[in-house]
């Protein structure tokens, strides 16, 4: 008797990363690869292609069920449609889960990474045995997605759930996305450092301008993280300002959704309670009580593999509809 396999994809602005799991979950093969996005469409959907067959069981093994992709970007979900994909260009209003269906010869799902990363810690991580739970990656950028009573929410044209961009902040930046001040362009990573960057260039002191030198350029989120950790003022204070903004757009949610549970992941989060302890506390001194009483705030249990997990939980949902 062969068995059946599930090949899960998470392609990224900077890597392809596809994996072969068994029936019963297990990760059996993986294979990665540069993206090399500047090359356009065609070349990075070869490699996406070539990824996938780099796992593809023989047929001594096994059979392929079905194929879950996890994508940067905004996709019309009930279509498998991606309308554009910020880091990779070309990708512009692709039929992406036909194609992918045509090239290879068996289902094909396709998903926001964000989305999917949800899918991922409801099902496997931090959000299991909970119906009704956000998720969200706090990094270069913020992403998100929704479980509504076990369900992957997407809206009504299936490009809903981007908490990202929820609007926190009408005085503002103007973010990528064409909002003006959402919690994206307020706490995201990027956010971080250009607030650390416009503080320095006003003359603030900071352990971060001895490590910058003449180019301020060269901060990132990580630098001012770690002059936080060693107790710098401008630093702790920048993260204490994302952490109010997350902190304020979880409680918008809360109203909304009434979830059991926020997951927060991304490498921004892996400052601690330096992001942590702001969420909480603003949580704790605007939330009714309630609200806060039922929710709770925690890490992302799956790290780098949740892109993964996610284009496998993509599979598993779309599979038994």
């Amino acid at each position: 008797m062969t068995s059946s396999y599930i090949i899960a994809v998470d392609l990224g602005g900077t890597q392809i990363r596809a994996a072969r799991l068994t029936e019963a979950h297990e990760l059996e093969a993986r294979f990665a690869l540069d993206t090399c996005a500047q090359e356009g469409f065609e070349p990075v959907f070869g490699r996406l292609v070539s990824a996938v067959r780099q796992v593809w069981p023989t047929a001594e093994e096994g059979t392929v069920s079905a194929v879950g992709v996890g994508v940067p970007g905004p996709i019309n979900f009930k279509q498998g449609l991606l309308r554009f994909a910020p880091n990779l260009p070309g990708w512009n209003n692709l039929p992406l889960r036909q194609m992918l269906r045509d090239e290879l010869g068996v289902p094909v799902y396709v998903g926001n990474d964000a989305d999917v990363a949800a899918l991922a810690e409801h099902r496997f991580g931090a959000g299991q045995g909970v119906s009704d739970m956000v998720y969200l990656t706090i990094s270069t950028g913020i992403g998100g997605g929704m479980i509504v009573n076990n369900r992957l929410f997407t809206g009504g044209n299936g490009l809903g759930g981007e908490v990202g961009h929820m609007a926190i902040d009408p005085r503002g930046p103007r973010c990528s996305c064409g909002n003006i001040g959402c919690v994206e362009v307020m706490a995201s990573g990027t956010a971080i450092a250009r607030h650390a960057r416009e503080r320095l260039s006003a003359g603030e002191p900071s352990v971060l301008a001895d490590w910058a030198g003449d180019d301020l350029s060269s901060i990132t989120a990580k630098e001012v993280g770690r002059a936080a950790q060693q107790g710098d003022s401008l630093a702790t204070s920048i993260y204490e300002e994302a952490g109010t903004y997350i902190g304020s757009a979880l409680i918008s949610l809360m109203y909304l959704l009434n979830p059991s549970l926020f997951v927060l992941g991304g490498s921004v989060t892996l400052a601690g309670d330096l992001l942590f302890g702001p969420i909480r506390r603003t949580i704790e001194q605007r939330a009714p009580q309630a609200y806060r009483e039922q929710t709770r705030v925690v890490r992302a249990a799956l790290g780098g593999d949740v892109g993964l997990w996610g284009a496998l939980a993509l599979c598993l949902m779309e599979m038994v509809t």
